[in-house]
């Protein structure tokens, strides 16, 4: 096993998040925010739902996890999400400090923890995070090819 048993447990925690926007037809991306080996931020994609360009999953996981915490400062947490997060993204976990990134898929086109650029882990920000990625690839490669393709043959 690549990965502990907990970090497939919260990334499938994740995966149940990017479902949930699934059904709702938003872009299939979930996030969930640990910590003390606790899920304690959840979040879907919901920009169509709330018409906000900023409702990605990551930034709705962070701000519930920001509030259970009562803290902007998230250090001792970890992001589980089920694609690689964006620039605006990876910019709100370098400010919330988040520890460790785990991502399942890479985002050839907006990721900024690898694909286009590595913003997390590149050192340049006064916050550095650990960035881990391929946990579930494959089952999240699935929600958002089965979501495009829905989009398409509409």
């Amino acid at each position: 096993m690549l990965f502990s048993e907990d970090s497939y447990r919260f990334m499938y925690a994740a995966l149940t998040e990017a479902e949930k926007a699934l059904d709702n037809e938003e872009v299939p991306i979930g996030a969930v925010v640990v910590y003390k080996n606790k899920v304690i931020g959840r979040g879907y994609n919901q920009t169509e739902m709330l018409k906000d360009p900023t409702a990605h999953a990551e930034m709705l996981a962070l701000t519930s996890a920001s509030n259970y915490l009562k803290s902007k400062n998230l250090n001792e947490c970890d992001l589980y999400v089920t694609v690689e997060p964006c620039v605006m993204c990876t910019g709100a976990l370098m400010l919330s400090k988040i520890k460790n990134v785990f991502f399942s898929t890479f985002e050839p086109k907006f990721g900024a923890c690898g694909s286009l650029y590595n913003i997390a882990e590149e050192g340049k920000c006064n916050h550095k995070s650990n960035v881990y990625s391929g946990i579930y690839a494959d089952e999240s490669r699935n929600l958002l090819s089965s979501f495009f393709e829905q989009k398409r043959t509409k």
